[in-house]
């Protein structure tokens, strides 16, 4: 399934993340109560059998934006302060957008690395969100 890198979330922005990372298309295995594990490997930085979530943790997307250098800047609405999240690669000419920073952050690394559209296993299909 192709879906938009600007759209692309939670396991399924997990999994771009670890292509990135250069991990293949193995580390998708689906749970018996539907969930999806993205098995670590060496390219992860996590241990054997955690979960690679560096789209909502921060000791795994940290270490990312850092070395990739990616910058991250708050748009703030009037009336709720931080309303969306920009990230971007100025070498690079990526950017992307997201609810949080590390969303925001990690869209951007799979936009610089996969393109604005990325390949998505049909595991993940059920974890998307409509749009």
């Amino acid at each position: 399934m192709i879906i938009k890198t600007n759209e692309i979330e939670g396991a399924a922005l997990d999994w771009a993340v670890a292509r990135c990372e250069g991990a293949g298309a193995a580390l998708v295995k689906t749970h018996s109560r539907g969930e999806v594990l993205l098995l670590s490997d060496h390219t992860t930085n996590c241990d054997a059998g955690d979960h690679f979530k560096p789209s909502t943790d921060w000791a795994q997307g940290g270490p990312i934006i850092e070395r990739e250098e990616i910058d991250l800047y708050c748009h703030e609405s009037p009336k709720t302060g931080c309303g969306w999240w920009v990230a971007e690669i100025t070498g690079i000419k990526a950017r992307a957008k997201g609810i949080t920073p590390l969303i925001a952050a990690m869209r951007c690394y799979v936009a610089s690395k996969l393109g604005d559209e990325v390949d998505i296993p049909e595991e993940l299909n059920d974890n998307l969100s409509p749009s």
